[in-house]
């Protein structure tokens, strides 16, 4: 599976839909034994996607499933369990919600109709909290008919550095590794299997986005001594297809030290903020999203470092 040969096609934004029989964007396929993800299109959530443009992945553990991701709407939660149920009888037991944006929590609203309890970090629970309808709106201007019966549904329960699950076959470690992309970012490790569901901690396939809370300095300090140090051999990462841990830190890691340094550069140079956006990022520019995201990355790391 790695790499996408499973599906033969890439999961890039200027494919609207590889599976019209779904709201899901893509078919689930099957990364490693028992170890499933639907691939979301690398493109921003819009009604063609139905908010599909994240990975929602799926174990199946001998004794239950457990779901990373509860998906963007009540509808594609939905869809994802319609595929889970083709695949095992195993019953969902646990969802995880990787973070607090809208496509990871909004399904939530359906998994909890279903009677499936919700597991997420203390600081995504906090941002649901906090921003959940700002979430849900957006949702709903995009999805239109797509968002009916979407709410903000925070977890059941809670973790704040690690939880360990024993379902099944399965050990299965929710990880809180650090600061990186967002607040309440979380991976789940299989140590077993040495694979990990690492979620926005890791892109490649698309450009990653550097949000305003988004501190790049410290992100590259948790995949150094933090995420590095797992030694996934298998990585399904928030975005994209799965692969191995190589072609994410060439996407992730060293493109934020890529960009620190060149904005370092910039500084020392007297630069301005005006003049950060056009620093040099041609190597990057055959991921998707390039185009909207390039500029405002470069722009928010000048502001980091400025003072630093």
């Amino acid at each position: 599976m790695l790499g996408g040969a499973a599906t033969g096609v890439m999961a890039n934004q200027s494919i609207p839909d590889q599976y019209p029989d779904s709201l899901l964007y893509s078919a689930p396929v099957e990364v490693i034994p028992n170890v499933w993800t639907s691939i979301g299109q690398t493109a921003p959530g819009n009604y063609e996607n139905a908010g599909h443009n994240n990975n929602l992945s799926f174990i199946v553990t001998g004794d239950g499933v457990v779901v990373v991701n509860g998906g963007a709407s009540w509808k594609l939660a939905e869809a994802l369990h319609d595929e889970i149920v083709k695949i095992t009888d195993q019953p969902v037991k646990l969802v995880i919600d990787e973070n607090g944006q809208g496509h990871a929590f909004l399904g939530n609203s359906y998994w909890a109709d279903q009677g499936v309890p919700i597991l997420a970090h203390v600081d995504t629970a906090h941002e649901i909290e906090e921003r959940g309808d700002f979430s849900l709106q957006a949702l709903q201007r995009y999805a239109k008919e797509r968002a009916e019966n979407t709410r903000v549904v925070g977890p059941d329960e809670t973790f704040e550095d690690k939880k360990v699950i024993e379902m099944g076959d399965m050990t299965i470690e929710v990880l809180y590794l650090g600061h990186a992309h967002s607040p309440g970012d979380t991976q789940v490790w299989l140590p077993e299997q040495k694979l990990v569901i690492a979620g926005d901690m890791a892109f490649h396939e698309r450009m990653l986005p550097i949000f305003p809370d988004t501190i790049v300095k410290d992100w590259i300090e948790t995949w150094e001594t933090e995420f590095e140090e797992l030694g996934a051999l298998y990585v399904i990462p928030g975005h994209g297809h799965p692969t191995n841990m190589d072609q994410v830190r060439r996407y992730t890691r060293d493109y934020l030290v890529y960009l620190r340094e060149k904005v370092g550069e910039h500084i020392d140079n007297g630069g301005d903020l005006s003049g950060a956006y056009y620093i040099d990022q041609e190597a990057y520019k055959s991921l998707d999203t390039f185009e909207e995201l390039a500029t405002k990355n470069a722009g928010r790391v000048f502001e980091q470092m400025e003072w630093e």
